[in-house]
Protein backbone atom coordinates (compact mmCIF):
# COMPACT_ATOMS: atom_id res chain seq x y z
CA UNK A 1 0.00 0.00 0.00
CA UNK A 2 2.64 2.41 1.10
CA UNK A 3 4.21 1.96 -2.88
CA UNK A 4 1.14 2.20 -4.02
CA UNK A 5 0.28 5.54 -2.32
CA UNK A 6 3.98 6.96 -2.84
CA UNK A 7 4.39 6.18 -7.06
CA UNK A 8 1.62 8.92 -7.92
CA UNK A 9 3.68 11.59 -5.35
CA UNK A 10 7.11 10.94 -7.32
CA UNK A 11 5.79 10.52 -10.73
CA UNK A 12 4.22 14.15 -9.87
CA UNK A 13 7.51 15.05 -8.78
CA UNK A 14 9.58 13.49 -11.65
CA UNK A 15 7.09 15.48 -13.91
CA UNK A 16 7.57 19.00 -11.98
CA UNK A 17 11.43 18.29 -12.52
CA UNK A 18 10.97 17.62 -16.31
CA UNK A 19 8.87 20.62 -16.71
CA UNK A 20 11.44 22.96 -15.22
CA UNK A 21 14.66 21.44 -17.04
CA UNK A 22 15.28 23.43 -20.30
CA UNK A 23 14.53 21.01 -23.78
CA UNK A 24 17.47 20.04 -25.22
CA UNK A 25 18.10 21.30 -28.76
CA UNK A 26 19.94 19.98 -31.28
CA UNK A 27 22.78 21.69 -32.28
CA UNK A 28 23.59 23.29 -34.80
CA UNK A 29 19.73 23.73 -36.07
CA UNK A 30 20.45 26.18 -38.68
CA UNK A 31 23.24 27.59 -41.08
CA UNK A 32 26.03 28.94 -38.86
CA UNK A 33 28.15 31.94 -40.17
CA UNK A 34 31.57 31.76 -40.91
CA UNK A 35 33.45 35.19 -40.87
CA UNK A 36 36.35 35.13 -42.99
CA UNK A 37 38.80 38.50 -42.03
CA UNK A 38 40.41 38.77 -45.97
CA UNK A 39 39.61 38.81 -49.34
CA UNK A 40 37.95 35.95 -51.01
CA UNK A 41 41.01 33.91 -52.88
CA UNK A 42 43.22 34.37 -50.30
CA UNK A 43 44.94 32.16 -48.22
CA UNK A 44 42.28 32.20 -44.86
CA UNK A 45 39.57 31.65 -47.76
CA UNK A 46 41.15 29.31 -49.34
CA UNK A 47 42.15 27.23 -46.36
CA UNK A 48 37.97 27.76 -44.69
CA UNK A 49 36.65 26.61 -48.22
CA UNK A 50 38.20 23.20 -47.84
CA UNK A 51 37.35 23.01 -44.21
CA UNK A 52 33.73 23.79 -45.31
CA UNK A 53 33.47 20.53 -47.71
CA UNK A 54 34.55 18.43 -44.44
CA UNK A 55 32.04 20.32 -42.48
CA UNK A 56 29.37 19.70 -44.83
CA UNK A 57 30.23 15.58 -44.30
CA UNK A 58 30.08 15.83 -40.33
CA UNK A 59 27.31 18.49 -40.16
CA UNK A 60 24.05 18.66 -41.42
CA UNK A 61 23.80 22.20 -41.25
CA UNK A 62 26.34 24.62 -43.85
CA UNK A 63 27.94 27.20 -42.90
CA UNK A 64 27.59 30.70 -44.97
CA UNK A 65 30.83 32.98 -45.80
CA UNK A 66 30.73 36.34 -44.16
CA UNK A 67 33.65 38.23 -46.40
CA UNK A 68 34.69 40.89 -43.69
CA UNK A 69 38.13 42.27 -44.96
CA UNK A 70 40.31 45.20 -44.35
CA UNK A 71 42.87 46.80 -42.03
CA UNK A 72 45.29 43.43 -41.76
CA UNK A 73 41.80 41.64 -40.57
CA UNK A 74 40.55 44.16 -37.74
CA UNK A 75 37.45 44.44 -39.40
CA UNK A 76 36.46 41.10 -39.40
CA UNK A 77 38.37 39.97 -36.03
CA UNK A 78 36.01 42.37 -34.82
CA UNK A 79 32.76 41.25 -36.04
CA UNK A 80 33.65 38.18 -34.47
CA UNK A 81 33.97 39.26 -31.06
CA UNK A 82 30.66 41.32 -31.20
CA UNK A 83 28.63 38.40 -33.04
CA UNK A 84 26.27 37.05 -30.81
CA UNK A 85 27.82 34.40 -28.58
CA UNK A 86 24.79 31.62 -29.59
CA UNK A 87 27.08 29.10 -31.93
CA UNK A 88 25.94 30.15 -35.06
CA UNK A 89 28.42 32.77 -35.93
CA UNK A 90 32.54 31.54 -36.03
CA UNK A 91 35.20 32.80 -37.89
CA UNK A 92 39.02 32.96 -38.86
CA UNK A 93 41.19 34.67 -36.99
CA UNK A 94 45.42 34.52 -37.55
CA UNK A 95 48.43 35.08 -35.26
CA UNK A 96 49.98 37.46 -34.55
CA UNK A 97 47.95 39.76 -35.76
CA UNK A 98 45.10 39.30 -33.08
CA UNK A 99 47.50 40.17 -31.00
CA UNK A 100 49.49 42.70 -32.56
CA UNK A 101 46.55 44.93 -33.40
CA UNK A 102 45.05 44.25 -29.79
CA UNK A 103 48.28 45.95 -29.02
CA UNK A 104 48.78 48.77 -30.95
CA UNK A 105 45.75 49.90 -32.72
CA UNK A 106 43.05 49.91 -29.72
CA UNK A 107 41.04 47.35 -31.41
CA UNK A 108 38.11 46.57 -30.00
CA UNK A 109 39.13 42.98 -29.46
CA UNK A 110 42.20 41.25 -27.58
CA UNK A 111 43.02 37.22 -27.26
CA UNK A 112 40.45 36.77 -24.44
CA UNK A 113 37.88 38.35 -26.60
CA UNK A 114 37.05 34.83 -28.45
CA UNK A 115 36.17 31.30 -27.25
CA UNK A 116 39.24 28.82 -29.71
CA UNK A 117 37.82 26.46 -31.63
CA UNK A 118 41.24 25.28 -33.12
CA UNK A 119 44.50 25.85 -34.75
CA UNK A 120 44.67 24.41 -38.45
CA UNK A 121 47.20 26.37 -40.03
CA UNK A 122 51.02 27.15 -39.42
CA UNK A 123 52.12 28.89 -42.38
CA UNK A 124 55.72 29.60 -43.09
CA UNK A 125 56.41 32.89 -44.34
CA UNK A 126 58.67 33.51 -47.17
CA UNK A 127 60.37 36.02 -49.91
CA UNK A 128 59.51 35.94 -53.25
CA UNK A 129 60.04 37.73 -56.27
CA UNK A 130 58.77 37.36 -60.39
CA UNK A 131 60.25 34.74 -62.50
CA UNK A 132 61.52 37.81 -64.19
CA UNK A 133 62.97 39.66 -61.46
CA UNK A 134 66.58 40.92 -61.98
CA UNK A 135 67.44 39.60 -57.96
CA UNK A 136 68.42 36.21 -57.63
CA UNK A 137 68.78 35.86 -53.57
CA UNK A 138 67.79 38.08 -51.12
CA UNK A 139 71.39 39.32 -50.23
CA UNK A 140 71.24 40.82 -53.69
CA UNK A 141 68.03 42.99 -52.81
CA UNK A 142 69.35 43.81 -49.34
CA UNK A 143 72.78 44.65 -50.90
CA UNK A 144 70.62 46.90 -53.90
CA UNK A 145 68.21 48.38 -51.00
CA UNK A 146 71.57 49.50 -49.05
CA UNK A 147 73.29 51.01 -51.91
CA UNK A 148 69.30 52.90 -52.83
CA UNK A 149 67.20 53.81 -50.03
CA UNK A 150 63.17 53.03 -50.31
CA UNK A 151 63.90 52.19 -53.84
CA UNK A 152 62.62 48.70 -53.54
CA UNK A 153 58.87 48.35 -53.03
CA UNK A 154 57.96 45.09 -50.51
CA UNK A 155 54.22 43.89 -50.55
CA UNK A 156 52.71 43.44 -47.19
CA UNK A 157 48.88 42.08 -45.94
CA UNK A 158 48.24 44.28 -43.08
CA UNK A 159 49.07 47.39 -41.72
CA UNK A 160 49.77 45.16 -38.24
CA UNK A 161 49.64 41.85 -39.59
CA UNK A 162 52.43 38.89 -39.45
CA UNK A 163 53.92 40.46 -42.71
CA UNK A 164 54.06 43.62 -40.83
CA UNK A 165 56.08 41.93 -37.76
CA UNK A 166 57.79 40.28 -40.35
CA UNK A 167 58.81 43.24 -41.73
CA UNK A 168 59.48 45.07 -38.27
CA UNK A 169 61.96 42.14 -37.29
CA UNK A 170 63.78 42.64 -40.64
CA UNK A 171 64.19 46.16 -39.80
CA UNK A 172 65.58 45.39 -36.65
CA UNK A 173 68.20 42.87 -38.26
CA UNK A 174 69.03 45.65 -41.06
CA UNK A 175 68.59 48.95 -39.90
CA UNK A 176 70.65 50.43 -42.68
CA UNK A 177 68.55 48.72 -45.05
CA UNK A 178 65.48 50.47 -46.64
CA UNK A 179 62.48 48.93 -48.08
CA UNK A 180 59.72 50.96 -49.28
CA UNK A 181 56.32 49.24 -47.69
CA UNK A 182 53.17 48.87 -49.46
CA UNK A 183 49.97 47.59 -47.71
CA UNK A 184 47.29 45.31 -49.54
CA UNK A 185 44.00 44.11 -47.77
CA UNK A 186 44.52 40.92 -48.66
CA UNK A 187 46.98 38.17 -50.15
CA UNK A 188 45.22 37.82 -53.26
CA UNK A 189 45.68 41.69 -53.67
CA UNK A 190 49.20 41.04 -52.44
CA UNK A 191 49.77 38.48 -55.54
CA UNK A 192 48.17 40.56 -57.93
CA UNK A 193 50.76 43.45 -56.85
CA UNK A 194 53.44 41.24 -57.49
CA UNK A 195 52.29 39.81 -60.58
CA UNK A 196 51.77 43.30 -61.98
CA UNK A 197 54.54 44.98 -60.92
CA UNK A 198 53.43 47.34 -58.74
CA UNK A 199 56.05 46.16 -55.71
CA UNK A 200 59.81 44.22 -56.46
CA UNK A 201 59.24 41.60 -54.09
CA UNK A 202 56.35 40.24 -51.60
CA UNK A 203 56.54 38.60 -47.55
CA UNK A 204 54.08 36.59 -48.34
CA UNK A 205 52.90 33.07 -47.05
CA UNK A 206 53.94 29.90 -48.58
CA UNK A 207 50.28 29.57 -49.49
CA UNK A 208 49.88 32.51 -51.00
CA UNK A 209 52.92 31.80 -52.85
CA UNK A 210 52.54 28.30 -54.04
CA UNK A 211 49.09 29.78 -55.84
CA UNK A 212 51.43 31.42 -58.19
CA UNK A 213 54.33 29.60 -58.10
CA UNK A 214 55.03 28.85 -62.29
CA UNK A 215 54.97 33.02 -61.81
CA UNK A 216 56.61 33.63 -58.65
CA UNK A 217 60.56 32.37 -57.75
CA UNK A 218 61.03 31.93 -54.22
CA UNK A 219 64.30 32.97 -52.50
CA UNK A 220 63.80 32.03 -48.94
CA UNK A 221 61.39 30.24 -46.28
CA UNK A 222 61.56 32.33 -42.93
CA UNK A 223 61.44 28.71 -40.79
CA UNK A 224 63.31 27.03 -38.69
CA UNK A 225 63.62 24.03 -41.30
CA UNK A 226 63.16 23.79 -45.08
CA UNK A 227 59.43 23.37 -46.02
CA UNK A 228 57.98 19.64 -47.68
CA UNK A 229 56.04 22.25 -50.33
CA UNK A 230 59.31 24.02 -51.55
CA UNK A 231 62.07 21.52 -50.12
CA UNK A 232 64.80 23.04 -52.48
CA UNK A 233 64.32 26.93 -50.85
CA UNK A 234 66.90 27.43 -48.10
CA UNK A 235 65.65 29.23 -45.13
CA UNK A 236 66.60 32.25 -44.35
CA UNK A 237 69.06 31.46 -41.35
CA UNK A 238 70.52 29.22 -44.23
CA UNK A 239 71.30 32.48 -45.93
CA UNK A 240 72.86 33.54 -42.31
CA UNK A 241 70.14 35.68 -41.81
CA UNK A 242 68.31 34.76 -38.06
CA UNK A 243 64.21 35.48 -39.19
CA UNK A 244 61.63 32.96 -38.45
CA UNK A 245 57.96 33.84 -39.04
CA UNK A 246 54.89 32.66 -39.82
CA UNK A 247 51.58 32.87 -39.82
CA UNK A 248 48.91 30.30 -37.62
CA UNK A 249 45.26 30.24 -38.53
CA UNK A 250 42.86 29.18 -35.85
CA UNK A 251 39.30 29.44 -35.88
CA UNK A 252 37.24 30.75 -32.86
CA UNK A 253 33.46 31.67 -31.52
CA UNK A 254 32.73 35.28 -29.66
CA UNK A 255 33.51 34.74 -25.54
CA UNK A 256 30.63 33.21 -23.71
CA UNK A 257 29.16 30.59 -26.45
CA UNK A 258 27.49 27.80 -24.36
CA UNK A 259 29.91 25.16 -23.30
CA UNK A 260 28.11 22.25 -24.89
CA UNK A 261 28.27 24.55 -28.27
CA UNK A 262 31.67 24.70 -28.34
CA UNK A 263 32.55 21.44 -27.26
CA UNK A 264 30.61 20.15 -29.90
CA UNK A 265 32.61 22.75 -32.66
CA UNK A 266 35.90 21.74 -31.21
CA UNK A 267 34.81 17.61 -31.66
CA UNK A 268 33.61 18.91 -35.40
CA UNK A 269 37.08 20.24 -36.24
CA UNK A 270 39.11 17.63 -34.67
CA UNK A 271 37.05 15.26 -36.76
CA UNK A 272 37.70 17.51 -39.88
CA UNK A 273 41.39 17.88 -39.04
CA UNK A 274 42.61 14.36 -39.05
CA UNK A 275 40.32 13.34 -41.69
CA UNK A 276 42.77 11.71 -44.33
CA UNK A 277 40.92 12.75 -47.39
CA UNK A 278 40.88 16.24 -45.50
CA UNK A 279 44.56 16.41 -45.26
CA UNK A 280 45.48 15.09 -49.15
CA UNK A 281 43.20 18.58 -49.98
CA UNK A 282 45.44 20.78 -47.51
CA UNK A 283 48.53 19.41 -49.00
CA UNK A 284 47.33 19.54 -52.75
CA UNK A 285 46.29 23.37 -52.32
CA UNK A 286 49.91 24.11 -50.78
CA UNK A 287 48.04 24.57 -46.92
CA UNK A 288 50.68 23.71 -44.34
CA UNK A 289 48.02 22.18 -41.80
CA UNK A 290 49.03 21.88 -38.31
CA UNK A 291 46.20 21.01 -36.13
CA UNK A 292 45.78 22.20 -32.10
CA UNK A 293 43.31 22.05 -29.79
CA UNK A 294 41.12 24.88 -28.59
CA UNK A 295 43.14 25.00 -25.07
CA UNK A 296 46.60 24.39 -26.94
CA UNK A 297 45.37 27.54 -28.64
CA UNK A 298 44.93 29.61 -26.69
CA UNK A 299 48.08 28.99 -24.43
CA UNK A 300 50.12 29.65 -27.88
CA UNK A 301 48.71 32.53 -28.42
CA UNK A 302 49.15 33.82 -24.61
CA UNK A 303 52.85 33.20 -25.52
CA UNK A 304 53.13 35.32 -28.22
CA UNK A 305 51.54 38.69 -26.44
CA UNK A 306 55.21 39.18 -24.64
CA UNK A 307 57.26 39.26 -27.78
CA UNK A 308 54.56 41.25 -30.00
CA UNK A 309 54.61 43.28 -27.05
CA UNK A 310 58.54 44.22 -27.26
CA UNK A 311 58.57 43.70 -31.01
CA UNK A 312 55.85 46.87 -31.15
CA UNK A 313 57.41 49.19 -28.36
CA UNK A 314 60.72 48.67 -30.36
CA UNK A 315 59.26 50.42 -33.37
CA UNK A 316 57.73 53.11 -31.49
CA UNK A 317 53.78 51.27 -32.59
CA UNK A 318 52.67 50.57 -29.12
CA UNK A 319 49.46 52.51 -27.52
Amino acid sequence: MRIKTALPSLLFTLALILAAAPAYTAYPEKPVSMIIAFTAGGSSDVQARIMQKYWDKYVSEPWIFVYKPGAGGIIGFTEIAKSKADGYTIGGLNIPHLSLQSLAQRAAFNPDSFDYIAQVVNDPQCIAVLNSSKFNSFSEIIDYARANPNKIKVGLVGPLSGHHLMFLEFNKLFPDVKLSRVFYKGAADQNAALLGGEVDLIFGNINDVMRSIDEFRVLNVAAESRNDFLPDVPTLRESNIDLVSDIRRVFAAPKGVPAEKLEYLRKIFKKICTDQEYLADMKKAGQPAEYLDGDATRAYIQSQQAKAHKMLDEAGLLK
